[in-house]
């Protein structure tokens, strides 16, 4: 068997257009798919500048060779210029739309949005082919507009893209699953692109991959990372975190929540219906009821709207988390944005009469940022919201318009403008030097070194978390590329996915694969740099250099010096300059040097380097690590 993957389909909202395309081959040789071929288009079709909200930012959904046959949840990458950040942003889902959204792709590793549609609209996908169709359920929800679709699989906008909410998701299958964080729902509805509906079922599994599958599934099934996911899903994270003492609690106040024991895994499993996928090997989050309907609260829920909202009810939290799936609005921004304005209350700031653990107050602030009014439709008949009216719409740009509006910008950590999720990274530090980094900003996706860190922190040396983290990305960047679930895609670190190829007739060594890591990161950070980012943007926020006043990790900070000196490490590393721009040696090694365009500013070699040359390319630790 060999991969047929070669084309993306073009669709242009402005024209109502669609074209089908071949991708170069070197393209598909270098960048594979999902995240990797997203940065490949990003970088060659935006111009420096490009207005995210404009017709010429492009929003792709990624799928890559290797999409439907993997073991665990399908899913695609959301790829655009993010609104909330300006940066480069992708974005991952799963479930039943990112299975059929890869079978109704049919032979195309994507589709490619641009342009803006006079009026809402939907794209639907069958075989291979796009139509454009207007969108009637604009102005609804994510369940009510999946529900109009009862015979295929729907990735939509909430009132929040449609109100432009920096940070709205993509929602599918009814707000069950989202591409979340930076904002891809934001583009998605200043497109006027209501949803994407995909009409065929996921594709089957050819003989040459049918056996691969199984034994990977069961490799996973008996994974450390499988077991923890079949016995809580994401869930377990609060526990965990509470225990280490890295919950960042009321607004990033504290580092232990006391009420983490009611809003946690075994409050989840007293209050299950059922789990996502009952028939599954590993069978997904727990399905929770609640009076305006079933949510799949995730890890995130309820460190974010729970200990950091300091509300301790398991219900009143999935119900919150209910609110921000239905509106499509991320949870982790949302849920920071109006810890900052309780805390900024607090602090006098602004005049705002709410307070940590209201969860009535919470929601009705939550629903007011998602529409971008003073208040959200439907209570009108209400008193005048306890906040001044143009907080909601504020708040909807981010933390730091906010800040930036009020003062406060000390109060919640952000990085290139995203709100950091619910891992403090004092207990920590290779975290908060994971946080800096990523390429889409505040982000535990990229790497999560605090998962051993915690435990070995007094073993870590500057350079172990500077490797630990650049390996980290650079294998998430090839998976990803692939594009494979974040958890089952752990029995993949041996050799990258190379197996896998192989059985489509795709021939490359785990080395090469690595190589495809690095080169994917590599070409995000050329074009964020090409974009104005630079060392200054992956700073420390202030609040990281306070104690922490509770909890295991009491006392401990992020030392300003120390995080500099990670960070140079790190750059020395991955062959950047003291800028953190890339250099003309690391993009000559990656092959990058006829794709770097003369608006990216390239950085001079280091002249004395603070590791040694040895550590000097990521590919080369890899290949070493997985050979």
């Amino acid at each position: 068997m060999t991969s047929t993957r070669d084309a993306v389909l073009r669709v242009d909202l402005t024209t109502g257009t669609v074209r089908r395309e071949t991708v170069p081959e070197r393209w598909r040789r270098d960048f594979l798919g999902g995240k990797g071929l997203g940065a490949r288009y990003l970088y060659e079709e935006l111009s420096a500048g490009v207005d995210p909200w404009g017709c010429e930012n492009l929003l792709g959904f990624f799928v890559g060779p290797l999409s439907g046959y993997l073991p665990g949840e399908s899913r695609y990458a959301a790829v655009t210029k993010s609104p909330l950040t300006g940066a480069f942003l992708d974005s991952y889902s799963g479930g039943e739309f990112a299975a059929r959204l890869s079978g109704s792709l049919d032979d195309a590793l994507g589709l490619i949005v641009v342009g803006t549609a006079d009026e809402p609209v939907r794209i639907e996908l069958s075989g291979g082919e796009a139509t454009v169709s207007p969108a009637e359920t604009w102005g609804a929800d994510a369940a009510t507009t999946a529900a109009a679709f009862p015979d295929a699989a729907v990735a939509c906008v909430g009132p929040a893209g449609e109100s432009g909410v920096e940070y709205a998701t993509i929602a599918s299958d009814g707000g069950e699953h989202h591409a979340g964080r930076g904002g891809a729902g934001a583009v998605m509805g200043a497109k006027r692109l209501k949803a994407i509906v995909a009409r065929d079922g996921p594709p089957e599994l050819p003989p040459s991959v049918e056996t691969l599958h199984e034994k990977y599934a069961d490799a996973y099934e008996d994974h450390d990372v499988g077991r923890w996911q079949a016995a809580g899903e994401t869930l377990e994270s609060i526990d965990f975190a509470n225990e280490v003492g890295v919950l960042p609690t009321e607004g990033w106040k504290r580092s232990r929540f006391d009420g983490a024991d009611e809003i946690g895994i075994e409050r989840a499993r007293e209050r299950s219906t059922g789990r996502e996928r009952p028939d599954d090997a590993v069978p997904g989050g727990f399905r929770i009821d609640t009076e305006e309907g079933e949510t799949v609260p995730r890890g995130a829920t309820p460190m974010t709207l729970g200990a950091g909202l300091g509300i301790d009810e398991f219900d009143a939290v999935a119900a919150l988390g209910g609110v921000c799936d239905r509106l499509g609005v991320d949870v982790i921004s949302a849920g920071n944005a109006v810890a900052w304005a309780v805390r900024a209350g607090e602090k006098g700031l602004v005049d705002v009469d709410l307070v940590f653990g209201d969860e009535e107050g919470i929601r009705r602030l939550i629903e007011a940022i998602a529409y971008g009014t003073e208040d959200a439709p439907g209570r009108s008949e209400e008193a005048s919201p306890p906040w001044p009216p143009e907080l909601p719409a504020l708040l909807g740009d981010g933390v730091d318009t906010a800040a930036e509006a009020y003062g406060g910008d000390d109060l919640i950590p952000t990085v290139k403008s995203m709100e950091l999720p619910s891992y403090d990274p004092r207990g920590a530090a290779g975290m908060a030097l994971a946080y800096a980094t990523s390429d889409r900003g505040g982000c535990h996706r990229r790497a999560r070194p605090i998962e051993t860190e915690v435990f070995a922190a007094d073993r870590w040396g500057t350079a172990d978390r500077a490797r630990a983290v650049a390996v980290a990305q650079d294998v998430r960047s090839v998976l990803w590329s692939l594009v494979a679930d974040d958890f089952a895609g752990e029995t993949m670190w041996g050799d990258l996915g190379a197996e896998w190829l192989e059985a489509i007739g795709l021939e490359y060594t785990p080395a090469e694969l690595a190589g495809i890591g690095e080169r994917v990161w590599t070409l995000v950070r050329l074009f964020n740099v090409r974009e104005g980012f630079d060392r200054e943007d992956d700073e420390l926020p202030t609040v990281l250099t306070s104690p922490i006043d509770d909890g295991p990790a009491a006392g401990e900070s992020i030392d300003p010096g120390e995080f500099d000196r990670m960070l140079e490490a790190y750059y020395a590393m991955r062959e950047w300059g003291k800028n953190g721009r890339p250099t003309r040696a690391c993009l000559e090694r990656l092959d990058l040097l006829d794709v770097v365009d003369e608006a990216t500013p390239l950085d001079d070699p280091w002249t004395d380097p603070p590791v040694d040359p040895e550590h000097f390319g990521a590919a080369e630790r890899l290949g070493r690590t997985v050979e």
